[in-house]
């Protein structure tokens, strides 16, 4: 992660999540993440209407010079970048597992601002909507709002697995022959 909020946020939402893949869409509490509410979104887990923002940060909002709220977030993109967008946010959601991306989009007046896109499961519950949130946190700011925006990378933020020391215990299986197995 290049960009300080979205470095920040995915250290909150990990720290709200405990021992589980994900956080319960409740323990997320604004106010603990006042300064980055901005660049904060939501989504609804709905492929058919791609993804449509529950709720968008201001500055998120000020960047495409409008508001998302129920908007597509898959409009967002051009073509090739939008289907591959629809499987990251579908392994996202379907999977729990974060991830990290970065996109560019065009300004006004032609040059290209970069960005960084962190998008992050909520635990699913019986009966409530699958959602989940994310973060778009632009390196340098230009005039104008962004055009659609073109995924350069991406990758899933898998939690680290721990390691186990293990034992060895020798077995005397028949004279002669040793077995060493490992325990946990």
């Amino acid at each position: 992660m290049k960009h300080p909020s979205t470095s920040a946020y995915f250290a909150y939402w990990d720290s709200k999540r405990g021992g589980e893949r994900a956080p319960d869409r409740s323990a997320i509490e604004p106010g603990e993440v006042r300064e980055l509410l901005g660049d904060i979104f939501a989504l609804s887990y709905d492929t058919h209407t791609g993804f449509p923002f529950r709720v968008a940060g201001t500055r998120v909002c000020a960047l495409f010079g409008r508001d998302l709220k129920d908007k597509s977030f898959l409009s967002l993109f051009s073509g090739d970048s939008r289907r591959e967008m629809q499987d990251i946010a579908t392994i996202v959601a379907e999977e729990t597992l974060g991830a990290l991306a970065g996109v560019s989009a065009r300004t006004p007046s032609g040059s290209t601002t970069h960005l960084e896109l962190l998008l992050l499961p909520f635990t699913t519950r019986a009966h409530m909507p699958v959602s989940m949130t994310g973060l778009l946190a632009p390196f340098e700011t230009g005039p104008g709002p962004l055009g659609e925006l073109e995924l350069t990378s991406h990758r899933y933020l898998h939690r680290p697995e721990k390691i186990v020391p293990r034992a060895l215990r020798k077995l005397a299986i028949a004279r002669g022959f040793m077995v060493y197995e490992g325990l946990r």
